[in-house]
């Protein structure tokens, strides 16, 4: 497990990407992460490139605290590879028989799964399933880290719903604070520029006609550190006359 963990979707298809078909994964994914008080980092969607694939992959794995869940191209047509670039991309080698999958799809198909589907059991070196509680045919995970699942969101959804309940259930409690500023961002700049880097920050600018609102809400897993930036930001609009309204 992941201390700290960020967690990046990647989303395999050129179908999306063309307009074929619609995505459903970020969606769940982002409303069950926050949910469970966690953040969603990134979120990636790919066509159908081995190269695109594989310099994604590497991407999410330079971040020391990424958590991945990667969607589709783990079944056995020509088009499916990302188990080939999963085993270059995250250890270096090549793929290899994993008898618990293989097993899993013998006793699902029997002699239907030669010689195609049986190709889902070649996983990268030290993979370890996931369940798929549809049709059986599982996913597979490294590190308790990489999740690599069906693009089929009735298959997917569930299985990475179990992989969040055992791994990674629930985060700290998050502390924020929220306000509408009458002005606009640019006014609040200087105040912005003295909060903590690593206090989480962000600057909504709206605008009615020629009224200009900001909304403004920061937060933090530390309540003290919190209230003492969201007080000083409410200080600093008091000297500049801005008033504002919390929300």
């Amino acid at each position: 497990m992941v201390q700290e963990p960020v967690f990046y979707s990647v989303i395999i298809g050129t179908e999306l990407l063309n307009g074929r078909r619609g995505d459903s994964h970020f969606a769940f994914l982002n409303k069950t992460l926050v949910k469970r008080g966690w953040e969603h980092k990134a979120n990636i969607v790919v066509k159908d490139d081995v190269a695109l694939l594989e310099n994604v992959y590497h991407l999410v794995q330079k971040d020391p605290h990424s958590v991945m869940f990667s969607f589709g191209g783990i079944g056995s047509t020509p088009d499916d590879f990302t188990r080939e670039v999963a085993a270059k991309a995250f250890t270096g080698k090549g793929l290899v028989r994993h008898k618990e999958a293989e097993r899993i799809i013998l006793d699902r198909l029997g002699e239907r799964a030669y010689p195609h589907p049986i190709r889902m059991a070649d996983l990268p070196e030290g993979a370890d399933l996931i369940d798929n509680p549809v049709n059986k045919m599982p996913g597979f995970q490294l590190h308790e880290r990489f999740f690599f699942v069906p693009g089929f969101p009735e298959m997917a959804h569930p299985m990475i719903e179990e992989v969040l309940d055992k791994l990674y259930p629930k985060n700290r409690q998050k502390y924020s604070c929220n306000f509408l500023v009458e002005g606009s961002e640019a006014m609040l700049i200087d105040i912005m520029d003295q909060l903590p880097k690593d206090l989480e920050l962000s600057c909504l600018p709206a605008f009615d006609g020629e009224k200009r609102t900001a909304e403004i809400y920061l937060a933090d897993i530390d309540k003290a550190k919190l209230e003492k930036w969201c007080t000083f930001f409410k200080e600093e609009l008091h000297k500049i006359r801005l008033k504002f309204k919390e929300i």
